[in-house]
């Protein structure tokens, strides 16, 4: 005996478990049942069921059999029919679902049950043996692709060679002689590839079907997506064995997917897709073109009603747009999944705001189930309305969004030219999951086939890229690797322009500009903000940077690099004299050149952020940085001043404080820069600016103690009036134990996690990500890329320890953050719970740092954050 364990629960049995045990699919069916929805009867195979058969070397656990064989039973006295019976056969669909929604990246199998005697059995009962042989065919094909590995392209090819010998275009064309043949050569493909006929017992095909949607768990193309977003590899999938209910006996039948609110803009309305005589395959593969789902209301007028007012209380029940799958059988509604939608951004913002006016749900609750990582999608690239083009072709503006690229035309070429950092659109007849690899690297996807819910539609909403789908002006000659476009040829690698937005495809490259901020967004980071305690600042370097941060929201700048103003062309030849200077006067000539110019910057990025707080952080790199290649340097005296300044390791030699303390000049020449700068923007405004002047790569409390001697020295030779903080990055792990003793010589500490993360791993990050760093994640050996997401058991926990002693001895020592780390979701929480006062972070990713500090603090009061339909 197993004790208490279960592995399997009918649709209308309590469950503990919840959407973890049953999977979202299974949730969704008990829930739907409990509600009175017209759901088919039916049973899921938990995901305790599938993790047991991964640990059992791939072989079901003790006692699996007996339940499935039970509760078929019962599956059997509801429907009054028996399964693998030869005159009214029970027929079944097996279903994966995980707990976290994978669209299209686990493997389905309908119509099980049926056998030679069983379709002829079928044929008779329904008076349609047009209907039962269809419905075996399509049974051979996906039984065969996903249980044996056979390759569609050879069900596909024989299919599309009956079609062109008979004249027709359409699969409901054939009529049942047609397809009883096309059985036999499904038959025959079968026996072919495998060695064995199609096996003809109900029960084997069944358990063999299970096993299969297991193993679909660790299929390349569901680890893939797993990995791209960021879902654990050991949850596993429940499997749903379900009544099969026909869309395919006829014109009173039919399949279709249908939304509670249209998921690419979140307006409320009818939107979804329809297929008369179908099977709900044919609408998600996209092997048909469907027609919008009001075309059912003339079709189906009864059947369409019922839907509409089971798609307005599947809302109201869960508080959220709904994706729901159905299909009528003549004339008779069943609905086979309902799950929260996958949604643009847009469509997230609007639906969520509508909601709370609608009386839906909270404030705090819309705030809460915005992805973050989502609201990139509003800040995607589109194209100027001012540019000049010619549309060429049009197809179905299936995810918002613009992006121009070279022509691709399979997922491997595109995820290779992609990771080149090409710019690359996918063109395809339709995408399947497997093509996962290359979607995630194209900036934009064509197809010529399939709808708004079709496969390549559902994946470019999700990760924000533009879609243009179902294109019919465009052929794919994948041999030739050219395409045609409405009469226009053009070769893979030549340009293409999409516009996900209207559909839009035009050839060659055409000006994007960034998208405006609608009044959703705002409405939402609003609330977000009154909700979060992190204040958000921006990294920014010019004005202009400056300018985008706020008009994002930022709330000062938390890293300003004076770098890079060094970098410009009018100033780099004074730079290089300054470095190449033969002693301390020839190096204040030049500073003294540049200091004008390190005032107007600070002027302009001060004016920009006026009344807010902006941290400068002194010269950080190297001084080599600042001169040419050893090989292009043809001056004798350049070549000997490079080879001075080389050294083994850089990012570890001389330079951040190190710089300012062997040439105080350098620092004291920044200082006075920035109180001139200070001085002037208060005069001429009246603003006073709250300067904050960091030092970086503080190790040891003695250097800050000395620079910040320098600092208020020189700053005091320029104003007694104006007011400034002088800090450090916390940027090596001998600072963040010594914090303590370096918090006496500082007025804030800002965390510059990119350099701590290196400095904690012992990785250098353009090694790292170049080479090792790529496999580990791949074989699991890190679960997420640190430089992407704080690595908060290692260098987060050095973070708490330079917290915990730099408050020991100031408690209202300023702390932030200012690694891109501060714009990431997971990051801004754990720094939220840090106690840090502010993230920082790209001007573009303030709004997701906004939203994250938010849900961070609905977090600690007890409303998790939960991405609606991310």
């Amino acid at each position: 005996m197993r004790g208490t364990v279960r592995y399997v629960y009918d649709f209308d049995e309590p469950s503990e478990g919840g959407r973890e045990l049953l999977g979202g699919k299974g949730i969704g069916l008990a829930e739907m049942t409990q509600l009175g929805v017209p759901v088919p009867a039916g049973f899921t195979i938990t995901t305790d069921a599938c993790r047991a058969y991964m640990a059992n070397a791939q072989r079901f656990p003790d006692g699996l059999s007996d339940e499935i064989e039970q509760h078929l039973d019962g599956l059997e006295q509801k429907t009054g029919k028996r399964f693998g019976d030869a005159e009214d056969p029970l027929l079944v669909s097996v279903r994966s679902g995980a707990a976290v929604s994978m669209p299209g990246m686990m493997d389905t199998i309908l119509n099980l049950g049926l056998n030679d005697e069983a379709v002829e059995g079928l044929a008779r009962g329904t008076g349609n043996p047009r209907f039962a042989y269809d419905s075996y065919r399509r049974l051979i094909q996906m039984y065969g692709e996903v249980v044996e590995g056979i390759d569609a392209q050879r069900f596909e090819h024989a299919l599309g060679e009956l079609k062109e010998t008979r004249g027709i275009q359409q699969d409901v064309e054939l009529d049942a002689d047609d397809l009883q043949e096309l059985v036999g050569t499904f038959m025959q493909i079968y026996e072919d590839d495998t060695g064995v006929p199609f096996p003809q017992d109900a029960g084997e095909q069944l358990a063999r079907a299970v096993r299969a949607v297991f193993e679909s768990w660790n299929t390349p193309r569901a680890q893939v997506y797993r990995r791209a977003h960021r879902i654990p590899d050991d949850l596993g999938t429940a499997v749903n064995v379900v009544q099969m209910v026909f869309g395919n006996k006829g014109p009173g039948s039919g399949t279709g997917v249908a939304f509670t609110r249209d998921p690419s803009t979140g307006e409320q309305g009818l939107y979804g897709e329809f297929l008369a005589d179908a099977q709900g395959e044919d609408v998600v593969a996209g092997i048909r073109t469907p027609e919008p789902l009001a075309a059912m209301e003339e079709r189906l007028p009864d059947a369409f009603e019922q839907l509409t007012e089971t798609m307005r209380r599947l809302e109201e029940h869960y508080k959220d747009v709904q994706d729901i799958e159905f299909t009528v059988e003549d004339g008779r509604l069943y609905l086979l999944q309902t799950r929260s939608a996958k949604r643009t951004a847009a469509a997230a913002l609007k639906a969520a705001v509508s909601m709370v006016d609608e009386g839906l749900i909270s404030r705090e609750e819309a705030v809460a189930r915005i992805d973050p990582a989502q609201l990139d999608q509003l800040l995607h690239p589109m194209i100027d309305p001012k540019a000049q083009l010619e549309v060429v072709a049009r197809g179905l503006n299936a995810s918002p969004g613009a992006a121009s690229g070279a022509i691709v035309l399979d997922a491997d070429g595109a995820e290779a030219r992609g990771r080149a950092g090409e710019s690359v659109i996918l063109v395809r007849w339709e995408t399947t999951p497997d093509d996962i690899h290359g979607l995630i690297q194209a900036a934009g996807i064509l197809t010529a086939h399939g709808g708004m819910t079709s496969h390549a539609a559902v994946v470019a909403r999700g990760m924000g890229k533009p879609c243009v789908a179902g294109c019919e002006d465009l052929t794919i000659d994948l041999g030739a690797r050219t395409i045609t476009l409405a009469g226009r040829h053009l070769a893979e690698g030549d340009t293409l322009t999409i516009d996900g937005g209207t559909g839009s495809v035009i050839v060659g490259e055409v000006d994007l500009v960034p998208p405006q901020i609608n009044e959703d967004f705002e409405t939402i980071l609003g609330w977000a903000d009154d909700l979060r305690r992190l204040k958000v600042r921006a990294n920014a370097d010019t004005p202009e940077d400056a300018a985008k941060a706020r008009e994002f929201g930022a709330q000062g700048i938390g890293l300003c690099r004076t770098e890079h103003m060094f970098m410009a062309e009018d100033r780099l030849p004074v730079v290089r004299e300054m470095i190449m200077a033969s002693g301390e006067d020839e190096r204040r000539a030049a500073l003294d050149r540049l200091l004008p110019h390190q005032q107007v910057d600070f002027e302009g990025i001060f004016e920009a952020m006026a009344g807010l707080p902006v941290t400068i952080r002194l010269l950080d790199p190297p001084l080599h940085e600042f001169l040419p290649p050893l090989e292009e340097a043809h001056d004798e005296r350049m070549r000997e001043r490079i080879k001075a300044l080389q050294e083994s390791n850089p990012m570890l030699g001389t330079r951040g404080c190190r710089v300012g303390l062997l040439w105080p000049e350098i620092y004291e020449m920044q200082v006075r820069a920035i109180v001139r700068a200070a001085a002037a923007v208060e005069e001429r405004t009246g603003d006073a600016p709250l300067v904050e002047i960091m030092h970086p790569l503080v190790g040891f409390a003695e250097e800050l103690h000395r620079l910040r001697a320098i600092t208020v020295a020189t700053a005091r030779e320029e104003s007694e009036a104006v007011e400034y903080l002088v800090g450090t990055m916390i940027e090596l792990p001998r600072a963040c134990i010594r914090a303590d003793e370096i918090a006496e010589h500082a007025d804030f500490f800002s965390f510059g996690t990119n350099d701590l993360t290196q400095t904690t791993l012992g990785f250098s990050r353009d090694d790292a990500e170049g080479k090792f760093l790529t496999r580990y994640l791949e074989d699991g050996v890190l679960r997420r890329n640190p430089f992407e997401r704080l690595d908060q058991s290692g260098v987060g926990e050095l973070m708490q320890i330079a917290v915990e002693r730099g408050r020991g001895v100031k408690p209202d020592l300023k702390l932030g953050i200012c690694g891109e780390h501060g714009g990431e979701p997971e990051s801004v929480a754990f720094c939220h719970r840090l106690g840090l006062d502010y993230v920082s972070c790209s001007p573009y990713r303030v709004p997701l740092a906004r939203l994250a500090a938010a849900q961070a603090a609905l977090a600690e009061s007890g409303v998790e954050a939960v991405a609606a339909g991310g």
